[in-house]
């Protein structure tokens, strides 16, 4: 399924090493051909997976039953990496389509669906390669390819709206779900128009041969057409093109290859962009960079401007604490990385409010998120390889003055020197143990946020010629810590506080040790006592939301237990401005390798690693890449 480099010789593994089994091709030379026969039998080490470029195989040869150590050495070249469908999506830079098997939540399918995430995550239709016996589908950054024996069926992006699918050998059945359908009567063209997402869909025949028409029973389109190549013809080619209305006929002048060489150069351009620093010390950044890549949609509905959703899969949404971690990671990238950041507040209330999410289709306001926007901001701006004009950094002052005030006013009850959330959600941490029927409460995670929005607010004030502002809000942030530590510490560690009656509540929540954000204006027997908590909450993968001892930890609870990458770097972030460089690379490489693993999962199991819920999670990727960055250009010097 993969090619690399590799080097073969006669030692033979440890009898203590963890195996599991796959079935590879053959090598040629020094190439692993994906497309032959499987002719040899390997174990992999573990769960380490290919796609992410290390791994160690235990080759068997059937011939003779020698045995071989295989070290894989890392692909260079953008082409030769290859990922998992099943785990990450096949899409481009812009597009709300995508291809995949995933069609839902925790809806996956056997083949592969073309699928549209405006209005609501719809399958548009499913894609049936007709072959005897199961091929393989594997995803490239221009490509995503289907293989059985000699027979290949190719799909390619022409643009934001269309899909351009090739075959060579296998035919390819189409199928729809609750669909109507017509012939378009101006070009001949199959017209789907699909309840889910509100749009049409074109499917043109490009060349080959339609070997049944269609038929439709109930709204229900049954499979139509399928398509080969006709006698003497090597291809078939059909483009999928989505409409918001009837459209005229599309140009296909461009060849197919050409599509795969200019995806190929766009997505290679905005690595280079983004990763320049990358080396085979950071395995996995191609396949970050490329879940960022993909994941990023043009502006259409209550998408204001190019945005990075957080997954193709069922997470389809910009959420208002996730963006803030995805522009960091792309900020080489200045507009798109700053059209990430403000995104938000794009959607600002009157109040000062900003969205919980945004969807194509929807803007929801239930849920806050918490404040590190501030922070967000003030590790963005030096990050930036073009600072914002004038004007865009006032209207950024002004959003967050206004958000800031919301939190001091909307959320802070009277007479209280401290806001709250009302729900786990509100923090970003949904279901955490500390919560449970204790909210409304007062956290120090919370007020932590807030210092530091406020000290962003008073160095872009000072930046910007308000000398006043500036020294209002630095007098501001100075209070709250003060206020912060007297209320919430415990000798050795921090506690909650519920909202109305005072009442002190702890939990064994990470939560609690995210104060840490604060760094180097913590006391260092806070900072001691914050590294201890941090400490117990350190697995093999890295941080567990809730301490693995817990009687209340659950390997898949979402926030009671799994690894998580926004508190990962938070928390790293912290302790690295609290001079704890030790624990902050341990945290870090632990976090990394998981990810080289096991992929960009929404979390992870604390125990095992193993990836959760949706496996294609941008501020995952986007972690990833930061830490990966700072790693490396600490390397670099």
């Amino acid at each position: 399924m993969f090619r690399f480099a590799f080097r073969v010789t006669q030692e033979p593994l440890s009898s203590g090493d963890l195996l599991a089994r796959i079935v590879i091709g053959t090598f040629r030379g020094n190439a692993f051909n994906h497309q032959q026969p499987p002719l040899r039998e390997a174990t992999r080490l573990g769960a380490i997976r290919p796609e992410f470029l290390y791994c160690m195989l235990k080759i068997i040869d059937l011939s003779d039953t020698k045995e071989y150590q295989m070290s894989i050495e890392p692909a260079v070249p953008t082409e030769e990496y290859a990922f998992p469908i099943r785990d990450i999506p096949f899409s481009t830079n812009g597009s709300w389509l995508d291809v995949s098997p995933v069609v839902g939540l925790n809806d996956i399918r056997e083949t592969v669906h073309v699928v549209s995430h405006k209005t609501t995550m719809t399958s548009v239709v499913g894609l049936q390669p007709l072959a005897e016996g199961a091929g393989t589908w594997l995803g490239r950054p221009n490509v995503l390819t289907w293989t059985h024996e000699s027979d290949v069926i190719e799909i390619v992006f022409q643009d934001n709206e269309t899909i351009r699918i090739q075959g060579r050998g296998a035919g390819l059945r189409l199928e729809a779900g609750v669909s109507e359908l017509y012939v378009d009567q101006v070009d001949d063209s199959y017209v789907l128009s699909v309840h889910g997402t509100g749009r049409r869909y074109r499917l043109t025949l490009l060349s080959g041969l339609p070997l049944e028409a269609y038929k439709v029973y109930d709204r229900s389109v049954v499979g139509f057409p399928w398509v080969a190549s006709p006698a003497g013809q090597d291809k078939w080619e059909i483009a999928i093109e989505e409409m918001d209305a009837g459209a005229v006929p599309h140009s296909y002048e461009s060849t197919f290859e050409e599509l795969k060489e200019g995806q190929l150069d766009s997505f290679n351009t905005y690595l280079n962009q983004v990763a320049p620093w990358r080396s085979e010390r950071t395995p996995a950044v191609v396949a970050a960079v490329y879940v960022d890549w993909a994941t990023t949609v043009a502006p259409d509905g209550f998408i204001t401007r190019p945005a990075m959703l957080m997954s193709m899969q069922w997470m389809d949404r910009v959420w208002s604490w996730d963006h803030c971690f995805n522009a960091l990671a792309i900020a080489r990238n200045a507009k798109a990385s700053w059209d990430q950041y403000v995104i938000m507040f794009d959607h600002q209330t009157e109040s000062g409010g900003i969205p919980d999410a945004v969807s194509h289709s929807e803007v929801i306001y239930n849920y806050p998120k918490p404040p590190i926007h501030g922070w967000a901001l003030t590790n963005l701006l030096p990050r930036l390889t073009e600072r914002p004009s004038e004007e865009e950094l006032r209207a950024a002052l002004d959003a967050l003055v206004k958000w800031t005030n919301w939190w001091r006013t909307t959320m802070t009850a009277p007479k209280s020197k401290f806001a709250h959330y009302h729900f786990g959600n509100d923090s970003g941490w949904d279901n955490a143990t500390l919560f449970g029927r204790e909210a409304p409460l007062q956290t120090p995670d919370l007020s932590a946020f807030m210092v530091l929005q406020m000290e962003a607010i008073s160095s872009l004030a000072a930046e910007l010629g308000d000398e006043a502002s500036a020294t209002y809000w630095a007098s501001e942030a100075q209070e709250l810590l003060t206020n912060l530590l007297q209320a919430f510490w415990r000798e050795t560690h921090f506690v909650a506080l519920q909202a109305r009656t005072g009442v002190e509540r702890w939990s064994q929540c990470l939560l609690l040790a995210m104060p840490i954000v604060l760094g180097s204006r913590l006391p260092e027997d806070v900072i001691d006592g914050l590294v201890e908590t941090i400490e117990g909450h350190l697995t093999e993968f890295g941080l567990a939301t809730e301490r693995t001892d817990s009687a209340l930890y659950e390997s898949d609870g979402y926030w009671r237990g799994p690894i998580w990458a926004p508190s990962t770097y938070l928390i790293v972030h912290g302790l690295r401005d609290a001079g704890r460089n030790e624990l902050a690379d341990k945290i870090s490489v632990r976090f990394r390798e998981m990810c080289e693993r096991f992929g960009f999962a929404e979390n992870f199991d604390a125990l095992t690693g193993e990836g959760l819920r949706d496996r294609s999670y941008t501020w995952t990727a986007s972690c990833y890449l930061l830490l990966a960055e700072e790693a490396e250009l600490a390397l670099q010097g």
